[in-house]
This record gives structure tokens, sequence and C-alpha cells, in this order.
């Protein structure tokens, strides 16, 4: 089993939640209202406040934080279970 290093993945994450956060918002911007995603950003992230530019912005990087999280928890599980549980020659 391959090593996952911490480095290329938390940033990697992260950056894949701010991409799909901002994507869920422009398409806020030209969707219906009873298909917009700001009501299900709202409890997620903190202060979040639809159509502000402050807001926009602390969503931005509070979900990129989110992305680091869940490295800092996934990188020593999956160690821990490929050590474990990983092929031996």
């Amino acid at each position: 089993m391959g090593k996952i290093e911490f480095l290329p993945l938390a940033p990697t994450l992260g950056l894949i939640l701010a991409i799909n956060y901002t994507l869920c918002v422009a398409f806020g911007l030209v969707a219906p209202e009873g298909l917009r995603m700001y009501k299900a950003w709202e409890p997620l992230l903190p202060r979040f406040e639809w159509l502000r530019m402050g807001s926009f912005l602390l969503g931005l990087v509070e979900s990129f934080l989110y992305g680091l999280y869940i490295a800092v928890l996934y990188v020593p599980v999956y160690s821990f279970l490929s050590r474990r549980f990983g092929k031996r020659a």
C-alpha cells in the first residue's frame, strides 16, 4: 500500500471544497429560489450570509479549512488501517 502524505492531500482537499463552494454560490446566483444552496451553507459555515462579499470570502476560507480538517482526520486513519490490513509481501 502506498503512503499518503499530509501536505499534498490537505491543500488538495481544501481546494476541492473551496471550488465546490464557489460553484454552488455561482449556481445560486442564477438558479431559481427553490434550488439555491445557501440554505445548506448557513448552518455549516459560521457567520455566512447570502449575497455579501465578506461573507462569501469567509465561506471560501471556511470551506478550505474544512478540507484541511478532513485531511487531519483522514491521513492518520488511513495510515493506521493501511499498516494493519494492507497486503503483506
